[in-house]
C-alpha cells in the first residue's frame, strides 16, 4: 500500500513539472511571437520607403515634419489648456477657502454678539447683588450668592472693568455722566465711579459710568474796578474840556 501511495505521489510531481514546463514554454513562445511581430513591422516600414524616389522621400519627410509640427502645436495647446484649468481650479479653491473663513468669522461674531447681549441682561442683577453686599449687615448669605454669580459670569468670559478714581478718562471704556470743578486735578480725571463697566472677552458690553474733573474758570474782573476806570476816564475828559474853555477865555 505504501508503494502505491509513493507511486501516486511521484506521478503527481511529474504532472506538476510538465505543467510548469508547458507554462514556461508558452510564455517564451508569446515573447518570441511579439519580437517577431515587431521585427516584421519594422521591416514592413522599411519596405514602404525602399521603392520611393528621392523626391517622394523628401515629400514624405516634409509631410512627417508637418505632422510633427501639428502634434507639437496640439501638445502646446493642451498644455496651455491644462494650465488654464489648473489656474481656475486654484482660484476656485482660494475663493472657497476665503468664503469658508468669512463664514466662520461671521458665525463666531454672531455667537459672540448673542452671548454679549444675553450677559447684558444680567448686569442689573450684578448691580443689585453688589449694592446689597456693600450695605449688608446680616450673616453673609447674599455675599455667597454674589460670589456664585461672579463665578458664573467669569466662566462665560465676562468680568467687571477695572476702573479707579484719579484714573485718566478713556472714551473707549468710560461714559462721563457729569463733571466737577477740581483745581487740583488735570482735566478729564475720574473723580467718582457711579456704575461699574463690564467686558465680555475683549468687547465692552457696558461702559463705566463716571464723573470727571474740569478746571475752574478763570475769575471774572470785578465790576467796581471797571466802574472806577470809567469814572477816571470821564474825569480826565472833563478836565481836558475845562482846560480848553479856559484857553478860549
Amino acid at each position: 500500500m505504501n508503494k502505491h501511495k509513493q507511486k501516486k505521489s511521484d506521478n503527481s510531481e511529474e504532472v506538476e513539472t510538465e505543467n510548469s514546463q508547458k507554462e514556461n514554454t508558452s510564455d517564451s513562445d508569446v515573447e518570441f511571437k511579439d519580437e517577431k511581430k515587431e521585427m516584421a513591422d519594422e521591416f514592413s516600414e522599411e519596405e514602404k520607403f525602399k521603392d520611393l524616389s528621392r523626391e517622394e522621400l523628401i515629400e514624405k519627410i516634409i509631410k512627417l515634419e508637418d505632422e510633427l509640427t501639428n502634434q507639437d502645436d496640439e501638445i502646446r495647446e493642451l498644455q496651455k489648456l491644462n494650465k488654464d484649468w489648473k489656474d481656475k481650479f486654484m482660484r476656485l479653491q482660494a475663493e472657497f477657502e476665503n468664503t469658508q473663513k468669512r463664514w466662520e468669522k461671521s458665525r463666531k461674531n454672531l455667537r459672540t454678539q448673542y452671548t454679549a447681549n444675553t450677559l447684558k441682561n444680567f448686569l442689573s442683577l450684578y448691580d443689585s447683588f453688589k449694592s446689597a453686599v456693600e450695605n449688608e449687615d446680616s450673616d453673609g448669605h447674599i455675599e455667597q450668592f454674589y460670589k456664585q454669580f461672579m463665578n458664573i459670569m467669569k466662566s462665560m468670559g465676562a468680568h467687571p472693568m477695572h476702573t479707579e478714581e484719579l484714573q485718566k478718562f478713556d472714551y473707549n471704556k468710560h461714559e462721563a455722566l457729569s463733571s466737577l470743578e477740581r483745581g487740583d486735578l488735570p482735566n478729564n480725571t475720574i473723580v467718582d465711579i457711579i456704575q461699574d463697566g463690564w467686558m465680555f472677552e475683549k468687547e465692552v458690553i457696558r461702559y463705566s459710568k463716571v464723573i470727571i474733573s474740569r478746571k475752574p474758570k478763570p475769575p471774572e474782573p470785578e465790576k467796581e474796578d471797571s466802574n472806577k476806570e470809567e469814572e477816571s476816564e470821564k474825569q480826565e475828559k472833563e478836565e481836558e474840556n475845562g482846560k480848553i474853555k479856559d484857553a478860549e477865555e
